[in-house]
């Protein structure tokens, strides 16, 4: 088990760095006492690696949109996943959860993809990820203020739901006006 644990943790990614998500899993796997509490830990990770995506891609979007109103939704964006990312710090250094300090693989490739992209095609692409992206967000909070077994935790996912579904229900009409200035 330890020369496969260091087998994994030695295979970094094509750039020769090591995918800070899954290390901040290794290390919660370990001092996790029980599958819930990993669980819990699980989504923490889960949720500072999309809350780090989040203001990633809003800060790229806030230069780089065409449309001021998709401008406008990034900077929202921004400005309160910033505060929400600040508070799952907190919250998960009190309970001794590591999470990822850079973006993982998925995200990072997903983000630059997006850089590749310029007017139009760059608002589209933005709100077509940040309207999937929300809306698995909600799920997964949704499942972790049902089901987490840390009151904390769970309470700290419950009492992010509305804004998380305020933001897909943003991101849903900013992406039906930027598909309809498209097709006009």
């Amino acid at each position: 088990m330890s020369a496969l644990m260091l087998v994994l943790v030695s295979c970094g990614t094509k750039d020769g760095r090591e995918d800070s998500t899954e290390v901040a899993e290794e290390q919660n796997e370990e001092i996790m006492q029980s599958n819930k509490a990993e669980e819990d830990a699980e989504f923490a990770v889960e949720a500072a690696d999309g809350g780090m995506m989040e203001v990633e891609m809003g800060t790229l979007a806030i230069t780089k949109a065409a449309s001021p109103e998709v401008k406008q939704f990034a900077q929202k964006i921004v400005d309160e996943h910033t505060r929400t990312n600040n508070e799952l710090k907190a919250l998960a250094e009190k309970k001794n959860i590591s999470l990822p300090t850079t973006l993982g693989d998925e995200y990072q490739r997903k983000l630059e993809n997006l850089r590749e992209k310029t007017g139009a095609e760059f608002d589209k692409e933005y709100m077509d990820l940040m309207v999937k992206d929300h809306k698995e967000d909600v799920k997964e909070f949704e499942e972790q203020a049902e089901d987490g077994t840390d009151p904390e935790i769970k309470e700290w996912a419950s009492s992010k739901l509305p804004t998380l579904r305020n933001h897909l229900e943003e991101a849903e009409r900013v992406h039906e006006a930027v598909k309809e200035k498209d097709r006009g």
